[in-house]
């Protein structure tokens, strides 16, 4: 009974690491420049990515495959939002514009 839904949960985790993970690939061919690209894949991407590897978690039924999944989670979670934000400034350092229908630039000091 218990193997049983930790497998439903598994499934479940699969399945919606997969939905957002679809959600970050949309948004990203949607978006106009890149810095919103880098906002819609730092945010779905690790999160999808890291709900399939909690479902693994569940699958796996042995504790050190478990354990890594975890980890691995916890490490996309923790680091997508300090490389997204390394990437936008190395783009705004190099002179990448942002799209016009991009409101705010507080960095910009010619606006």
């Amino acid at each position: 009974m218990i193997e049983l839904l930790l497998q439903l949960i598994a499934i479940l985790a699969v399945m919606a690491g997969t939905a957002f993970s679809v959600l970050g690939v949309l948004g990203f061919i949607g978006m106009p420049d890149v810095y919103t690209r880098l906002h819609a894949a730092s945010k779905a991407g690790p999160l999808g990515a890291g709900m399939i590897l909690l479902g693994v978690a569940f699958a796996a039924g042995d504790w050190s495959v478990s354990a890594r999944a975890v980890l691995g989670f916890l490490f996309l979670i923790a680091t997508s939002p300090l490389s997204a934000h390394l990437l936008a400034r190395a783009a705004l350092k190099s002179g990448v514009r942002p799209d016009s229908r991009t409101s705010v630039n507080e960095y910009d000091a010619n606006q």
